[in-house]
C-alpha cells in the first residue's frame, strides 16, 4: 500500500448502477485510498461489496446531493452521470465514467449540450439506440484511466 502525508483524497463512487465496483475496490486498495459508494436505500445490498457504503433516499438527486457536498478536491468521482460531472469539476475533483471517459472542464459543456439535445428529442418522441453494451473492453479503459488518476495523485 502507498502512504502519503497529505490529506489523503477520496474515491466517491455513484453506485446504484455502477458496473465497475469491484475495480474500484481493487485498484483503489493498492493505492491507499478511500472508496465511499453511495447508493439510495432502493439499492440497498444484504452484503455490501467492501469500502464505505453511504445510503440516501431514492429521490432523484439524492446521491448526487450528498457526493456534492462531501467531495474535496483531489477527489475522485466515478459516474455515469454527465451532470454530476459537470458540478465538481469546479471543485477541482477527478470525474470518470464506468467506460473510461474523464470528463473535463474544457469539454464538458460539449457532453452537456448533447445531453439537452438527446433530451429533448426523446420528449418528441424520437428515440436513439440507448447506450451500447457495456464491454471488457470498456472495463478495461476504465481500470487503465482510473488507475493513472490514482498514480497521479499518490504520486508514484
Amino acid at each position: 500500500m502507498v502512504s502519503n502525508s497529505k490529506q489523503k483524497s477520496s474515491v466517491f463512487v455513484d453506485a446504484d448502477a455502477c458496473p465497475v465496483k469491484q475495480e474500484i475496490i481493487r485498484i483503489s486498495g493498492y493505492y491507499g485510498f478511500e472508496v465511499v459508494f453511495v447508493a439510495s436505500h432502493a439499492h440497498q445490498k444484504n452484503t455490501p461489496d467492501e469500502g464505505r457504503w453511504v445510503y440516501v433516499d431514492s429521490e432523484k438527486e439524492a446521491a448526487d446531493l450528498y457526493i456534492m457536498n462531501h467531495v474535496r478536491t483531489n477527489d475522485i468521482l466515478v459516474t455515469q452521470d454527465i451532470g454530476l460531472a459537470s458540478l465538481v469539476l469546479p471543485k477541482k475533483v477527478y470525474t470518470l465514467s464506468p467506460r473510461g471517459k474523464v470528463y473535463r472542464e474544457e469539454s464538458i459543456v460539449t457532453a452537456l449540450d448533447y445531453r439537452y439535445v438527446a433530451a429533448k428529442e426523446r420528449r418528441k418522441g424520437n428515440y436513439g439506440k440507448g447506450p451500447k453494451p457495456f464491454t471488457n473492453d470498456d472495463r478495461e479503459e476504465f481500470s487503465s484511466q482510473f488507475e493513472k488518476i490514482l498514480s497521479k495523485i499518490a504520486g508514484i
